[in-house]
């Protein structure tokens, strides 16, 4: 058989709520040469039989079903390794791609050959009806600038040239933002784009996050910020500073003021290297770090007399960004 021109991964555990939804909406798409590789992750409840159903209706799906449970980055990982398209896309279960995204995707990657992930803006949907268009950077520069502080790729959004992948795949040590990680990893290999357009409602779920989540979310985002700092900076996670890069990239709310000082000295080693090597844009470097380290100090856990006297002086930079209003609070703190 004639191998199709794009293969779509959607992986899929207990969706059966929203999973013939999903489907319809690539079944539908304008562009049609495609496979659709579904992993059913062993779901408990009606997922199977809403793949089989479709399987046998439309020969584009393959219906890869999972004997053990092996989750969602590893699904992924098997589609890739199944995926026989130039081009593989990513689909969650429960969102909705527009009719028209895989064909301006792949427009967008056949017309510049020189870009090897193709993202897209997005739009969140609630139940109540309510939705926010996520827009991101759209450019390779401002792309990979963003990286540093949040992940501008909106995983399900994702189409890319198979050979731009190489061998990079999903790791389970950075799961529950396994995507943040390795978009971020791949990110010197090609070129990225978001195309200034909404092509995917993405579903938000209300639900409480566990403690166990937010930790481990907390755990990854510390590893790929460790990461970056070496790579891009060439700063080693024994610095004796390297909490205050951290915080640096990462607002953190209720520091110590000493803890604030590491913070604003990192802030300007950062800018110092940065000047020099020419990693990113200067003035839009030095904005969004700026932004991180004012509101730092506002949200201070508490001010003193030395700390003012730092802000007024070796922290000058950043402490005559703070609005006046809010200076007037901090030096009445620091005065009691």
């Amino acid at each position: 058989m004639t191998k199709p021109t794009l293969s779509v991964i959607m992986p899929v555990f207990n969706a059966e709520k929203y999973l013939q939804e999903a489907i319809d909406s690539i079944l539908n798409q304008t562009f049609s040469d495609f496979e659709l590789l579904i992993l059913n992750d062993k779901s408990t409840d009606n997922s199977k039989a809403i793949i089989e159903r479709n399987a046998a209706k439309d020969p584009r799906i393959v219906f890869i079903d999972k004997v053990v449970n092996v989750g969602p980055a590893n699904l992924r990982n098997e589609g890739f390794e199944t995926a026989q398209g130039t081009f593989v896309a990513l689909m969650d279960a429960d969102d909705i791609s527009k009719p028209d995204r895989f064909a301006k995707q792949i427009d967008a990657l056949t017309q510049n050959p020189e870009i090897g992930v193709c993202a897209t803006f997005y739009t969140l949907f609630r139940e109540n009806g309510k939705r926010q268009l996520i827009s991101v950077p759209t450019q390779h520069a401002d792309i990979k600038r963003a990286f540093l502080f949040y992940n501008p790729i909106g995983n399900p959004t994702i189409m890319l040239r198979k050979e731009a992948l190489k061998d990079f795949r999903f790791d389970n040590d950075f799961v529950p933002i396994e995507d943040y990680e390795l978009w971020n990893r791949l990110l010197d290999e090609t070129t990225y784009i978001n195309l200034p357009e909404s092509l995917l409602d993405y579903r938000w779920h209300d639900t409480n996050i566990s403690q166990t989540k937010i930790d481990n979310v907390n755990r990854a985002l510390q590893k790929i910020r460790l990461a970056q700092l070496e790579k891009n900076f060439g700063i080693a996670a024994t610095h004796p500073n390297i909490n205050g890069f951290l915080n640096a990239l990462d607002f953190k709310r209720g520091l110590a003021p000493e803890a604030i000082i590491g913070t604003i000295e990192a802030a300007k080693a950062l800018f110092a290297i940065n000047n020099r090597e020419h990693l990113y844009n200067e003035k839009a470097f030095e904005k969004q770090i700026t932004q991180i380290v004012v509101r730092t100090i506002r949200k201070s856990k508490e001010y003193n007399k030395s700390f003012l006297n730092y802000l007024k002086t070796d922290g000058k930079v950043f402490y005559q960004k703070v609005k006046w209003i809010d200076r007037i609070v901090i030096m009445l703190k620091s005065l009691r």
